[in-house]
């Protein structure tokens, strides 16, 4: 049994630290993550996508990388992936997206974190996608925005 719940972070969360609106919060997990409260996952698709942002962010994101699990692309995640469009879950304009729940589902993350509001932690979305899951063998996963996960700490 895990200690703390293993939070799957795209890459949102990361530039969410420099962002007014959700630097707070988005500081605020990251505080949880430093104290232990949560086991920080990252991916393959999240490093790619950081490569391109600007450089505050990939410097904040290199200094996470020591508390972080990076977990790879695996076929089970691109056949997720695919169920999640093949359902019109998301179109394939955002398969990065679609892949990014798929990998924490896949790798079995209790939770994902993000600031994508349009095409993850979405009120219609979630139970499309856990839907699929289920269809396809995997388990519920929840989705949250930092604030949420940040809300009930004190």
């Amino acid at each position: 049994m895990r200690s703390c719940p293993q939070a799957y972070v795209d890459t949102s969360v990361y530039g969410g630290v420099f962002d007014e609106e959700f630097s707070d919060a988005s500081n605020c997990f990251f505080d949880l993550v430093c104290a232990g409260k949560i086991q920080l996952v990252t991916s393959e698709v999240v490093s790619d996508e950081i490569a391109l942002a600007p450089e505050n962010v990939r410097d904040f994101f290199a200094n996470q990388l020591p508390s972080a699990t990076i977990v790879k692309v695996t076929a089970d995640a691109l056949t997720l992936q695919l169920a999640y469009i093949q359902a019109g879950i998301l179109t394939e304009k955002w398969y990065d997206d679609a892949l990014h729940v798929a990998v924490a589902t896949v790798t079995g993350c209790d939770l994902i974190v993000s600031w994508n509001f349009k095409h993850i932690v979405n009120f219609n979305k979630i139970p499309k996608f856990n839907a699929v899951n289920i269809l396809q063998g995997y388990r519920h996963i929840d989705i949250y925005s930092p604030l949420e996960v940040t809300d009930n700490e004190e």
